[in-house]
């Protein structure tokens, strides 16, 4: 480990650039299907603007919108990043955290320093929990450990009886039937997935193809920019398709820095992604973003992002493939840690928010003054985005600056409210229109 004065002194110098580079573009500038995009200014000690973790304050919870009301689903969890819900309503949560790997050296020491701040240096819980709602009140009255002993969970997807959960290093299959609590039984290893032994972006998440033969996985990239040798990043940047009969796999969309949440939008039927683009190229610079996903289509990382704008710091470069980089469909703001996906099917939730598709945005570590820090919905109309998007829920950070939550997974329930994990506050929050919330505490 570094010496305890030089590793002072370089975050010493981390926080005082983080003070020192703030924005010039206002958040809703790098938003929409043609974000501005800044002059890039490379960063030799990147931006640190980090919101301390605390959580909730007695009965604290997030602002909601107008004509919406948010209730606390489940609370007292363990870092709970990811949802699923099962078709008999019950919602799965990955109570999950990174377990091994990351970036080396002292860059990976500092980055950790941060990441414990920001609230996500706790140990992996590597669980995922049941909760249900019995009596329909919005509050789930029953907690049951669902599986446990796995390695960073995340995403989940049920497939008549089997289920699936994508480890940090490999996708597995148990067998599950209707109303279990919990999982005993061994899973089977379906496929190996890039891990360690660096493991940057850990989180793997997965959906089903509609034909349910295949499954979609995100692998975010080993690396900021490839600073280590595209070498390392070997399937990763991807989402990839795997055959569940056979376990084979294959690249199906590339150049995608760090995809997470996945949907099929419910018009076209095209598979969408969010994805965090790249750092330290100043406060407004790069906007993460939402796009569709073509079979077999490049975008853009690390050479180029938001199609053919190249990073001069990558070398070597490669023309050919920026030539060929795909234009994201919507910009999401820089540096927001867009995560959560979902498409809109709640009737629970008012009308202008029936059609399109919500967002929870993590939040920033690297941008003066902060962005993210909320869920957000964009609307959508025949199958693409379609405005502005709509705030959700605000509120998670307070007036000095602390987390008191971090929004990440959000799924729609079977009832039809939005979910949304917050890792931070512990909390699982439930979101839905005013008039359906005073029928829920009426009953």
């Amino acid at each position: 480990m570094p010496s305890f004065y030089f590793p002072l002194s370089v975050l010493a110098l981390l926080l005082l650039a983080g003070c020192s580079e703030e924005q010039a573009l206002q958040p809703s500038a790098t938003t929409g299907p043609q974000p501005t995009l800044a002059e890039p200014k490379p960063q030799l000690i990147p931006t640190i603007q980090i919101a301390p973790a605390k959580g909730w304050p007695e009965g604290g919870k997030p602002k909601a919108a107008d004509g919406l009301a948010v209730t606390a689903f489940a609370g007292s969890l363990d870092h709970p990043r990811w949802l699923y819900v099962l078709p008999n309503g019950d919602v799965l949560v990955a109570e999950t955290n990174r377990s091994e790997g990351g970036k080396g050296g002292i860059m990976g020491w500092i980055m950790g320093l941060v990441m414990t701040r920001a609230g996500a240096g706790v140990p992996s819980a590597n669980r995922l929990t049941l909760l249900r709602d019995a009596d329909g009140d919005g509050v789930a009255e029953t907690r049951k450990v669902f599986l446990k002993d796995l390695n960073a969970p995340f995403g989940m997807a049920l497939i008549g009886g089997d289920f699936y959960v994508a480890n940090t290093d490999a996708l597995m299959r148990f067998p599950y039937k209707d109303g279990d609590t919990e999982i005993a039984a061994a899973g089977v290893r379906i496929a190996d997935l890039p891990g360690l032994p660096i493991n940057h972006h850990w989180t793997k998440n997965i959906i089903a193809t509609p034909d349910s033969t295949k499954m979609m996985v995100t692998v975010g990239s080993n690396s900021n920019i490839a600073e280590s040798g595209m070498d390392h990043e070997d399937r990763r940047a991807a989402i990839l398709e795997i055959d569940l009969k056979t376990g084979k796999s294959r690249v199906f969309a590339s150049g995608l820095r760090n995809p997470n949440g996945m949907a099929w939008e419910p018009q076209t039927g095209a598979l969408w992604t969010v994805v965090n683009e790249r750092d330290e190229l100043g406060p407004d610079l790069v906007p993460d973003y939402l796009t569709s996903v073509k079979d077999g289509g490049f975008y853009g990382w690390p050479y180029s992002y938001f199609g053919s704008n190249v990073d001069e710091r990558v070398t070597p470069q490669n023309a050919e493939l920026v030539a060929k980089a795909i234009v994201p469909d919507y910009g999401l703001g820089a540096h927001t840690a867009s995560l959560g996906l979902t498409f809109s099917s709640g009737a629970l939730l008012p009308e202008r928010m029936r059609s399109g598709a919500f967002i929870g945005q993590h939040g920033s570590w690297n941008r003066n003054p902060p962005s993210g820090y909320k869920v957000i919905f964009v609307p959508f109309q025949n199958g693409t985005p379609s405005g502005e998007p709509i705030d959700v829920l605000t509120g998670f950070l307070n007036k000095d600056g602390d987390a008191q939550g971090r929004p990440v997974g959000v799924v729609i329930d079977k009832k039809g409210g939005l979910l949304v994990a917050d890792d931070v506050g512990n909390v699982i929050w439930r979101v839905t229109g005013e008039a359906a919330a005073a029928s829920a505490v009426a009953r």
